[in-house]
């Protein structure tokens, strides 16, 4: 069973004497228990006996509640070996997981993918899951991945049947990031080819050539940045175009997304992995649980659904404080750990995050047409709503201002996304090359041997510690987003120019 991203073994027990009565234990849940029937009854479908004496189940370890349906296929296995109906000699090569109908037919479950490498982590030889599940795990490698459409289909896998290798799941590494040639390359696509596209592409935004340069400094170091303008401005179409210039996933950042998309059960049963960043966008009225993660069954939040993307919050002051506050630790430790009395989980949470909001409550604030008619005190109070410690941790902070008659009637197009992309593509790699993460992640340490200043540069950032009264969190964020714009420029050292940019879109 999957408790987080940890899998847990559960070892299935049976034993049959003399008695009346088929006994579950071992702390299961409601659905576990009612395994029991699902399973008596799929075993009767394909005409085998249920044992006529005293029969007692135990999932062990005995101390860990048990949840889900995925028991179901390895109680009938266990069941049909404790009653002499197959033989199992080899059982310890085996990891089954599933769900099983009333009819024997295997259902998909939640949870394949951490399960297949566990099982290869621990030496497990195969793993049977439903067809429907099977091909999330087909990319584990050194181990065979079954895939069952029913329960005789499991039996004969187990008796070494001939024809079960049509039932075995073959999968092909695709995935490659390479530094050889100056750029991250590719990751190759699906059986399917060719490049994906978005409907979003910034070769249809209008002038914000300001706006532009920032997300493209986001996306090349990773950075967090919040978009600033009145209604119309664009800020919501450019953080959607934001995903089309952001480098290709490495193999384990696919593999770790693909993870966490199959806990949660959001995983598209017989795709590939996970290749597109994620880029999730909850709405303001989303609960606390919602986004962190949690709740009975404790899931993974949309934090953790934008592992190695994007998390974007459009209309950030119309969120409850306390819910955009609980973002602060995840943004500084890229993960988050939920305890509650009955569990202790900790999901990854490294994500960038964009958010969009209005200048002021009626959103016209500092357009030159005059039109807003909010007091300080209104815009002060709309500020408050997102507190300082949560402003400290966004890197960029963008004004977008409204595009004018003439720029919106033109029909030329601007700088598309893939142009774009390439460069973020070689600033990342330059990143990946220097320290193996991009530059938003840097530690202090890493920060101190990285974002290393000359005499004049010193002086520069003294001046800017002193005007803008910086704390060492925001003194180091300038220096990151100062080592991006080096990169971008391709330049060995961080240079007066990149810190003064770096100051624009923090101030």
């Amino acid at each position: 069973m999957c408790v987080g991203l940890n899998v847990v073994r559960i070892t299935v027990e049976v034993s049959i004497t003399q008695g009346v009565g088929i006994y579950l234990v071992g702390l299961p849940d409601s659905a576990v228990r009612e395994s029991l029937l699902r399973v008596t009854t799929a075993l009767q479908s394909h005409n085998f006996r249920i044992p006529g004496k005293k029969t007692v189940i135990n999932l062990a370890p005995a101390d860990l509640k048990k949840e889900g349906t995925g028991y179901d296929v390895a109680i009938a296995v266990a069941l049909l070996t404790a009653s002499r109906q197959i033989s199992f000699f080899n059982s310890q090569d085996y990891l089954i997981f599933g769900e099983i109908g009333l009819d024997g037919t295997l259902r998909p479950v939640k949870g394949v993918l951490p399960i297949a490498m566990f099982a290869k982590d621990k030496g497990y030889k195969a793993c049977i899951f439903p067809k429907a599940s099977s091909g999330q795990a087909r990319f584990v490698n050194d181990i065979k991945i079954y895939g069952a459409n029913n329960l005789m289909e499991v039996v004969d896998i187990i008796n070494g049947e001939r024809y079960t290798d049509n039932l075995l799941i073959k999968g092909i590494d695709k995935f490659t990031f390479s530094f050889e040639s100056g750029n991250l390359n590719d990751i190759e696509r699906n059986n399917e080819g060719g490049e994906v596209f978005s409907e979003f592409d910034f070769r249809d935004v209008k002038e914000q050539d300001f706006a532009k340069r920032g997300l493209e400094i986001a996306a090349s170091g990773g950075h967090n940045v919040i978009l600033v303008g009145s209604p119309g401005s664009g800020k919501s179409f450019m953080a959607k175009c934001l995903p089309s210039i952001l480098p290709p996933m490495t193999r384990e950042e696919s593999l770790e997304t693909s993870m966490i998309y199959s806990v949660a059960g959001e995983y598209s049963d017989n795709k590939e992995l996970m290749i597109t960043r994620p880029f999730r966008t909850p709405h303001h009225t989303c609960s606390q649980i919602s986004l962190i993660g949690g709740g009975q069954k404790c899931k993974p939040g949309e934090i953790s659904l934008a592992h190695n993307g994007v998390l974007y919050l459009d209309e950030m002051t119309q969120y409850p404080r306390y819910i955009l506050d609980s973002l602060r630790q995840p943004l500084e430790d890229r993960k988050i750990s939920i305890s509650r009395a009955k569990y202790k989980v900790e999901y990854p949470a490294s994500f960038m995050l964009v958010g969009s909001m209005n200048p002021c409550p009626c959103g016209y604030a500092g357009e030159d047409e005059q039109r807003c008619n909010c007091t300080p005190p209104m815009i002060s109070r709309y500020w408050s709503k997102i507190s300082g410690p949560l402003l400290d941790r966004i890197d960029l902070q963008i004004r977008v201002r409204r595009v004018d008659s003439k720029s919106l009637t033109e029909e030329t197009k601007a700088e598309s996304s893939q142009t774009i992309a390439e460069r973020v593509r070689a600033a990342r790699y330059i990143q990946y090359k220097r320290s193996g993460i991009p530059n938003a992640q840097m530690n202090p340490i890493q920060i101190e041997k990285c974002c290393v200043l000359g005499v004049n540069e010193k002086r520069f950032m003294k001046k800017i510690i002193d005007k803008f009264n910086l704390s060492a969190r925001s003194y180091n964020r300038v220096l990151k987003l100062s080592r991006t714009i080096a990169d971008l420029s391709k330049s060995e050292n961080i240079t007066i120019q990149h810190i003064s940019e770096a100051v624009q879109y923090r101030f």
